[in-house]
């Protein structure tokens, strides 16, 4: 059995407050152990999941195609977690794994125990999970569970790919620009010192905005950094600017189509899975909210929730939200009809999938070449303007 880390405090037989740490299978074994040795237990808590390379959504998606292979093969669920802890290369999903595995030799269900893991097993693979242990279908549950989870990564890790060379670029030209402002625009100033002249315009713009990165560099930087953590904490605690810049990502002129296009594509997967799995369609919609990662669809999923409570059918509630294209819309109508949502639903993400793999493609050959220009751009005009006094005094002479 698996040995993980427990923290303790209790009395010592002087009646003094002590504390510790022991590693063992269970918060059991700790309390015994711990009395053996005079010591009046107080509290017995498993020590938190740290140290080492954080626990990623592509490691999940991976563990749960390893844990689905394992239940499909008839190995018991002790010696599943027992193989997949032993077996993981990262610690602290090993450590995740040991938690889980006690918490369900004590008892706990399995869905009982993800859900005590909020942090990697969100409210859909729990739901999907305990769908699966009442149907008696766990294994086939997971195995749907671990499709959908792969396609998921897969978007997302398109997504950062496409995202990675602008973002790279932009911050070597930040850099550069930086650079040349603080190092080599001073050396320029001193020589223009000695042209007793006039300067253009341009360069003494540059000059100044030079003067001022020598000068207050560190402070503007820090109240770049500082304003931008203020703007992403105020973003994770406001739900009404969570709102707001969704509904912003969604009106830009090209990126919204794609923000849209992502959305509708992991809304119309997340309710599939759901609806393959047997989960009643209220419950599902309560889960496939949050899947969206984007505020405008979570907020129109519980609107449709709502008004499905009230008896309304599916395909006319996501009218009603006006955030869904026409086609998803025609799909759903059509699998509701024919009794097929879940198989609708999952060729429409396969649809819309495609559609963001298409324009992924494109925005990438697109914003190389625009990027290209605005670095020219960008760095030319601060070139030109430090050499411009070097040109006029060559006409003079």
């Amino acid at each position: 059995m698996p040995e993980i880390v427990f923290e303790w405090e209790g009395l010592d037989q002087q009646g003094r407050l002590v504390r510790g740490e022991a590693r063992a299978a269970g918060d059991l074994q700790v309390r015994a152990s711990l009395r053996r040795q005079g010591i009046t237990v107080n509290r017995v808590k498993q020590q938190a999941i740290r140290a080492g390379r954080p626990i990623r959504g592509k490691d999940i998606a991976i563990f749960t195609r390893q844990f689905a292979t394992l239940m499909g093969a008839g190995v018991p669920l002790l010696q599943a977690f027992d193989i997949l802890s032993r077996s993981s290369p990262k610690p602290a999903l090993s450590r995740l794994l040991s938690a889980i595995r006690n918490d369900l030799a004590t008892g706990t269900t399995l869905q009982a125990a993800f859900r005590k893991q909020p942090l990697y097993f969100d409210k859909l693979y729990c739901n999907l999970v305990a769908a699966g242990e009442s149907a008696g279908i766990l294994d086939q549950l997971l195995g749907r569970l671990a499709s959908y989870l792969e396609k998921t990564e897969a978007m997302k890790s398109k997504i950062k790919s496409a995202l990675m060379y602008p973002s790279t670029v932009l911050l070597v030209a930040f850099l550069v620009s930086a650079a040349l402002m603080v190092f080599v625009v001073p050396s320029f100033k001193q020589v223009f010192a000695s042209f007793d002249a006039e300067l253009p315009g341009p360069t003494l713009l540059v000059m100044a905005i030079s003067d001022l990165l020598v000068r207050y560099g560190w402070l503007i930087l820090g109240a770049l950094v500082g304003s931008a953590w203020l703007l992403l904490r105020a973003l994770q605690r406001s739900e009404p600017m969570q709102v707001r810049l969704d509904q912003l990502l969604l009106a830009l002129p090209i990126f919204g189509m794609l923000v849209q296009k992502s959305c509708v594509a992991r809304w119309a997967r997340t309710l599939s899975a759901m609806f393959a799995a047997g989960v009643p369609l209220v419950e599902a919609l309560d889960s496939v909210g949050g899947a969206c990662g984007n505020a405008v669809y979570a907020s129109a999923t519980q609107q449709i929730r709502r008004e499905i409570s009230t008896g309304q059918g599916l395909s006319a509630a996501m009218a009603n939200a006006k955030v869904f294209p026409a086609m998803l819309l025609q799909m759903c109508a059509i699998g509701e009809e024919s009794g097929a949502i879940d198989s609708m639903l999952g060729k429409a993400a396969e649809v819309y999938e495609a559609e963001v793999d298409d324009m992924l493609s494109g925005l990438a050959s697109l914003i190389e070449p625009v990027i290209i220009v605005l670095l020219g751009l960008v760095i030319g005009s601060i070139v030109v303007a430090m050499y411009l006094p070097i040109f006029k005094l060559g006409q003079v002479v």
